[in-house]
């Protein structure tokens, strides 16, 4: 009896320590937003987009997408998932839609799941500046 749980056990263990995954939706109006559609001209170097967890009030923008991204520690032995990693995420999704700025970035608490360790959630408003006349 004991063979028989102790085999499946250890698989589920072992190939579920290789595993990582994070999520990330990207939604406009409520909508899923499609990277499929994205003008991959229009993708940016992840460097380049601005993070602020206030708004910009100085500059005219257009909403491109709300972003929603989860940093996971996959396994015990992993660092736990920092806000400076959840930034990182929101800058790479940012720049995939061509965003100059993602706004209004908030965090969400750390948790345990069956299949992580610990996430911490981020959200923000990918946004393109619009050129002044």
């Amino acid at each position: 009896m004991l063979k028989n749980i102790f085999l499946p056990l250890t698989l589920v263990l072992a190939l579920g320590g290789c595993a990582t995954w994070s999520h990330t939706e990207a939604t406009k109006d409520g909508k899923p937003l499609e990277y499929t559609s994205i003008d991959k001209s229009a993708q940016k170097d992840p460097a380049d987009v601005l993070l602020s967890k206030e708004d910009i009030t100085d500059k005219p923008y257009e909403t491109l997408a709300e972003l929603e991204v989860i940093v996971n520690k996959t396994t015990i032995f992993h660092a736990d998932p920092t806000p400076e990693m959840v930034d990182q995420k929101l800058k790479e999704e940012g720049a995939k839609l061509g965003a100059d700025a993602v706004v209004l970035i908030r965090y969400g608490t750390v948790g345990i799941s069956i299949a992580s360790w610990g996430s911490l959630e981020g959200k923000g408003r990918a946004v393109k500046f619009k050129k002044q006349k």
